[in-house]
């Protein structure tokens, strides 16, 4: 599959997804519970204060995870190198007072919610794609 990098083009395929699942962003600094909930997470990333692990929520978390997220995939697959997608899906969530997330992997991107708003930000997405798509 050959990489879209045109912006409007990336946003009329972006086809989101709403990915079933809960998830939870959490910081490690201890080594060994790092190496306990690497292999578990999702998605990592090294930062200088500590480790950001992207980890599902279990039912023994529910009531201690602080913002519970939902994930859309963005399914288009968008160049490493194209511009404007992640600034038009942050705008539209922005415009629609959702709160987001984004995590950008090889072939595509990722948008984290907050579960309760999962559904309408799905929407927007949905939206602003079919916009694209008309020329709107």
């Amino acid at each position: 599959m050959t990489p879209v990098r045109e912006t409007r083009d990336m946003i009329a395929g972006m086809r989101p997804v709403l990915r079933p699942g809960l998830w939870q962003f959490r910081c490690v600094t201890d080594p060994t519970e790092a190496a306990t909930l690497l292999p578990k997470a999702l998605a990592s990333f090294r930062e200088t204060e500590a480790l950001s692990l992207i980890l599902p929520v279990i039912a023994t978390d529910e009531d201690t995870v602080d913002i519970p997220m939902r994930c859309i995939t963005l399914e288009v697959h968008s160049a490493l190198d194209g511009i404007g997608l992640t600034a038009a899906v942050a705008q539209a969530l922005t415009d629609a007072a959702i709160p987001c997330n984004v995590v950008a992997a090889f072939h595509h991107d990722h948008i984290f919610v907050p579960a309760g708003q999962a559904q309408t930000a799905l929407d927007t997405l949905l939206a602003l794609s079919a916009t694209a798509r008309d020329g709107t």
